[in-house]
């Protein structure tokens, strides 16, 4: 749960670290605070939100699963070897 959580916030900040990573290089006196005074900050959020929004969205439409009519058996102990859990 831990990486879903850390990718989704990497991936809003990912706009943001772009911005600044590109401003920090075409400007040669620029700190990350003055870079921060000048930046489109609604643009950097939403550029955000909206990467965040199509990865759960993509990710939510090609997962794969099971019909509601199989069967989950969950992993179980056979012959002193765990066999992983399936759909039937």
């Amino acid at each position: 749960m831990i990486r879903v959580i850390v990718e989704n916030i990497l991936l809003f900040l990912l706009p943001a670290a772009v911005y600044v990573g590109y401003m920090l290089l075409t400007r040669r006196r620029a700190s990350p605070g003055e870079v921060f005074n000048d930046a489109p900050l609604v643009w950097l959020f939403t550029a955000g939100a909206a990467m965040v929004i199509a990865s759960l969205i993509y990710f939510a439409s090609t997962t794969v699963g099971g019909s509601p009519d199989q069967k989950y058996t969950p992993p179980y102990m056979k012959d002193g070897r765990i066999q992983p859990g399936e759909l039937k």
